[in-house]
């Protein structure tokens, strides 16, 4: 799992068609290695901008969305507590 911050909102105004209905969001990595970092992420559980966050990414994050043959390689499954320090 990753941990970043949601920065902004991604609006597709043509994308393919099993992305309809989800939430892009992008997201800025907070924790690891790979600081700083940015990624397009797919919002199931309705966080919003500034909220730290926990990502999976991959097959794992295909799952989330149960169903293997979407286009995704990242989705948000937490929010991180406020009491939390990652950057």
């Amino acid at each position: 799992m990753i941990t970043a911050k949601l920065i902004d909102n991604i609006w597709a105004t043509r994308k393919a068609d099993a992305l309809s209905g989800y939430k892009l969001m992008l997201a800025e990595v907070i924790g690891g290695t790979d600081v700083g970092q940015r990624l397009v992420v797919v919002d199931i559980i309705s966080a919003g901008i500034g909220d730290r966050v926990l990502i999976t990414t991959g097959s794992s994050a295909r799952r989330m969305l149960e169903n293997d043959n979407i286009p995704v390689d990242a989705v948000v499954v937490g929010i991180i507590d406020d009491d939390c320090n990652f950057g």
